[in-house]
C-alpha cells in the first residue's frame, strides 16, 4: 500500500487520527502580492490547463510557479521538490511519490529534514487528494522525528492549480479548512503558503 492508497478510514484507525473541520482556518493570515513575473506567468499558463488540462500540466503550469514564488519569496531558505519519491516506512504505507514536497532545509540536491508541507496535485477533485495527503502529512512527521528534528505541525494542500485546499497535522489531529480558495485569490495563497512554509 502506498500513499494513494489509503482512505481516511485507514488512516484515523492505524495512526489514531482525528478529523475536523474548521470553516476558515487560515482567515487571519495576510495576503502576499504576487511579483510581475508570476503574474505574467499564470496569465500566459492558464489557457492551456483549464477544461482540458491534465495533472501533470497543471503541477507545471500553475501550482510549481507558485511554489518557486514562495520559496522566493522566503529568500530561497526552504527547498521545493517535484515529484520525488518519499519512502518513510513502508511497513505502514508510508511510501511512494509525492507531487510536491517543501523542506525547510534549502538543501536542494536531496530532501533533508525537518519537511514541513506536501502538495497534492489533482485534476478537478481535490476531496479525492485528501486522503493521500493525510498519508504523506503523516509520512513527513515521521521522518522529521526519525531524523531528530519533530516539527509540531505538518502542513498540507490538495489543489488543482486553480482551486486550493489547506490542511494541517499537529499531533494526532488532522484539521481541514472547508474553504476552497480560487486561483483569483492569489493574493490569500501566497499568504498561506508562505506562513506554512515559514513556520
Amino acid at each position: 500500500m502506498a500513499f494513494e492508497s489509503f482512505t481516511l478510514e485507514l488512516l484515523t484507525s492505524r495512526f489514531g487520527l482525528s478529523i475536523v473541520q474548521n470553516n476558515n482556518l487560515y482567515s487571519s493570515i495576510a495576503s502576499h502580492a504576487p511579483s510581475d513575473l508570476l503574474t505574467a506567468v499564470l496569465k500566459r499558463n492558464l489557457p492551456l490547463v483549464i477544461g482540458k488540462g491534465t495533472e501533470k500540466a497543471r503541477s507545471e503550469m500553475l501550482i510549481a510557479p507558485i511554489l518557486v514564488e514562495v520559496r522566493e519569496i522566503l529568500e530561497q531558505q526552504i527547498a521545493v521538490f517535484s515529484g520525488v519519491a518519499f519512502n518513510v516506512d513502508k511497513k505502514l504505507g508510508l511510501y511512494g511519490f509525492c507531487d510536491f514536497l517543501i523542506s525547510q532545509n534549502p538543501l536542494l540536491i536531496e530532501v533533508q529534514s525537518p519537511v514541513i508541507m506536501l502538495v497534492e496535485a489533482k485534476r478537478e477533485d481535490l476531496s479525492g487528494g485528501i486522503a493521500q495527503c493525510i498519508a504523506e502529512m503523516v509520512a513527513a512527521k515521521q521522518f522529521n522525528r526519525q531524523r531528530g528534528q519533530p516539527k509540531d505541525t505538518i502542513f498540507g494542500v490538495v489543489t488543482s492549480g486553480t482551486d486550493w485546499r489547506f490542511l494541517q497535522l499537529e499531533d494526532v489531529l488532522i484539521t481541514l479548512d472547508l474553504r476552497e480558495y480560487s486561483l483569483t485569490e492569489l493574493e490569500s495563497i501566497l499568504g498561506i503558503l508562505t506562513h506554512m512554509a515559514s513556520q
